[in-house]
């Protein structure tokens, strides 16, 4: 374990900034510095450097003290939306030449017959046959042709292909093949990455297992160059400490196996908010069922933690849901709609107002940023609105400028709904809260959950400028924005544990259960998370892990993960108890069971965890704001009208404070539009109760 002496670092590169958190002695520190996107690693060294100085060091002597430094990224997803990734080849068998473009899914709307549709993620000019077949009982039908495979290897060469994804039907019941396809392209085309599919995804759905292949092995050249160039620099910058990289499934792998696996990282970002909210919410409130959201400079990201579970899913796509491209692997599940700070606010033909998805990002940024950007966003229609300090921005890093954001807003949105600034600039808010609010209704109202008895944590730099409308628009009682919420995916990321998930695919009923074959692959899944735990060398202190299976009942389409109460299968009873909790997830999630059918397991699985530190929350330490007594602001009914403003630095513990009041910390503003009630919990979060609308007497309480 790192002595206390020592730093844990983390940092998130956002579309607007790049956010670090600093852990010390069980407190925690917030930088923020503008996001490099032709350089990602010198915001990273940017961000440091505002930390290094704001301790009095140089860069050497602050990264010198850092034990562990951890890294969420979106550089390869926004690889795979752009079309920017490695130039790939599909090796597939021969017979099966349309498994990507076939697909799985389709229309959002099935009435919408506009949608083109979709590309292959690999185009058939580089798909592949491999003559060879093994069946599902895993026998060799066909031995697989390597003098193919070798004449095969040189027109790749010719081709100038910089990835190849193989991925053979059945090899996660036989990998022979692949193991073989494998060995050849090693002696054939030395320093071409490949990805097997029965390593990476060993899962029964081919289309998901080859999707995820081709996406692994196309970020393979660009993350490998990213990470070598990140941690060259940090080591040149005197980093000694360890490196690790966020996984879309709420975890951390060491860099080095993020490299060899570049798609575990592909949603990293929006996946560790969900690990810090949840731990905010525990400490602050101890809920458990809480719905954390990211307000961020492009996004606003919610999840529903349902009795302290993060949720996770096997169908998260890249782009648009049906006509993007499936990953196949576990990843938290996060609803996102472009509602962020640097979203774009414009007005149709038709006249109607629209938020996003368009953002103007860090370059050139909202029109306030003075960066060459001329629309209006949702951060210049706030300053507008009173709701910023234009000279103390981002911890005073940016100075905003309110004459462009009052032309901007003009230009965009008054003028076009033919309303004064002010009130153009309220619409683009109310709009803004209303998409943040539907965001949250279609994770939980879908899923039979009323938000209203959730704790709504908000996080994200703009996270404060909507969070109290937000939670009084769902009917919340209590809102939680805790003093790091700025930079919410980046405390995560220091909350988080080293995690790696095995599956292997083994069909069986309940009703012809095979107890050998099963506890056999479950032993098999447990060496592998012990060979995990042994790879992750310091730190692997109490690692636990839990044994699952996907199942459903036979003939549907799609499975449910069930954990298993026992390690093995020893009796007929563990059995009967596996079905019975299948029974009863399926009623708990579907809302109808079916007690007298068999349960059909897929497949079987293992995650472990290894934890880097406690997960509890940890009191940030930011620094003083000097804000004045009051500002004009803007207050529904009122209009622009001074109201107090409080440093978050100067509010006590068990202090209430009730709106209408603006609560600024360096990196965000509060805003408390109305008569609702703050105090500061222990943590240094401010817990919120939104004054809710008084409800009309019905006609018989009047009576």
């Amino acid at each position: 374990m790192a002595s206390e002496r020592e730093l844990r670092v983390s940092v998130d590169i956002g579309g607007t900034f790049t956010d670090l958190v600093v852990e010390e002695a069980d407190r925690l520190r917030l930088y923020k510095s503008p996001t490099v996107p032709d350089d990602p690693v010198r915001g990273i060294l940017d961000v440091l450097s505002v930390a290094a100085a704001a301790d009095g060091q140089s860069l050497t002597q602050f990264v010198g003290r850092v034990g562990t430094f951890v890294h969420a990224t979106t550089r390869g997803l926004n690889a795979v939306l752009t079309g920017n990734a490695a130039r790939t080849a599909f090796l597939t068998t021969r017979g099966h030449p349309d498994v990507l473009l076939l697909r799985e899914g389709g229309r959002r709307d099935p009435f919408d017959f506009t949608v083109p549709f979709p590309e292959p993620y690999v185009p058939r000019s580089l798909t592949f046959e491999v003559p060879g077949r093994v069946l599902s009982t895993g026998e060799i039908l066909e031995p697989v042709d390597l003098d193919a495979v070798r004449a095969l290897c040189t027109r790749l060469a010719a081709l100038e292909v910089e990835a190849v994804a193989v991925c053979l039907l059945w090899s996660t019941v036989n990998a022979a093949h692949e193991l073989a396809v494998g060995a050849v392209l090693d002696a054939a085309l030395p320093g071409v990455p490949y990805s097997l599919s029965h390593t990476l995804n060993p899962s029964l759905r081919e289309y998901r297992r080859a999707s995820s292949t081709a996406i692994d092995a196309s970020l393979k050249p660009l993350m490998a160059t990213y990470i070598g160039a990140l941690t060259t620099k940090l080591r040149a910058a005197g980093l000694t400490g360890r490196i690790l990289m966020v996984t879309s499934m709420g975890g951390v792998v060491d860099v080095a196996d993020a490299a060899a696996a570049p798609i575990l990282t592909l949603n990293s970002g929006p996946s560790m908010a969900p690990v810090a909210g949840r731990a905010y919410a525990r400490s602050d409130l101890g809920a458990d069922d809480v719905i954390v959201a990211d307000a961020g400079g492009t996004t606003y990201d919610v999840t529903l933690v349902r009795r302290g579970e993060i949720p996770s899913t096997r169908s998260a796509w890249v782009g648009d849901e049906g006509t993007g491209h499936l990953t196949g692997l576990p990843s938290i599940d996060v609803k996102s709609v472009g509602a962020g700070g640097g979203s774009i606010a414009w007005v149709d033909p038709g006249g109607l107002l629209h938020i996003g998805p368009q953002s103007a990002g860090s370059v050139p940024g909202p029109a306030c940023y003075g960066r060459g950007g001329r629309r209006a966003t949702v951060t210049d229609a706030a300053l507008v609105l009173g709701y910023l300090d234009p000279d103390v921005f981002s911890g005073g890093a940016l100075r905003l400028d309110t004459d462009a954001a009052l032309a901007a807003v003009t230009a965009d949105v008054a003028g076009p709904l033919g309303l004064d600034p002010v009130a153009a600039a309220h619409a683009v808010l109310d709009l803004t809260t209303e998409q943040m609010v539907r965001a949250i209704e279609e994770i939980t109202l879908q899923q039979g959950i009323d938000p209203a008895g959730a704790v709504l944590v908000g996080g994200g730099g703009a996270a404060g400028l909507n969070a109290v409308a937000v939670a009084k628009r769902l009917g919340c009682e209590q809102l939680v924005v805790p003093a790091v919420g700025a930079a919410l995916a980046a405390a995560g990321a220091l909350m988080s544990d080293l995690t790696a998930v095995y599956n292997v695919t083994l069909p069986t009923l309940t009703t012809a259960f095979d107890p050998d074959r099963v506890n056999a692959a479950l032993a098999g899944l447990r060496r592998q998370c012990q060979e995990f735990v042994a790879h992750v060398g310091p730190g692997a202190s109490e690692p636990s892990v839990t044994l699952f299976a996907e199942a459903r009942y036979p003939q549907q389409i799609w499975e449910l993960e069930v954990p298993l109460r026992v390690r093995s299968f020893l009796s007929s009873q563990d059995v009967l108890d596996f079905a019975a909790d299948f029974h009863a997830t399926h009623e708990e999630i579907l809302g109808v069971t079916d007690p007298g059918s068999p349960v059909e397991a897929v497949s079987w699985g293992a995650r472990v965890t290894v934890p880097l530190r406690r997960d509890t929350a940890v009191r940030a330490r930011l620094g003083d704001s000097a804000v004045p007594a009051t500002r004009r602001a803007y207050v529904p009914g009122r209009g622009l009208v001074e109201i107090p403003v409080r440093a978050l630095s100067s509010v006590t513990a068990g202090e209430p404070i009730q709106g209408p009041v603006l609560i600024e910390s360096p990196f965000t503003t509060v805003v408390v539009a109305d008569p609702s009630v703050c105090e500061l919990a222990p943590s240094g979060s401010l817990v919120i109760r939104p004054a809710q609308e008084r409800r009309q007497p019905t006609l018989t309480e009047v009576a």
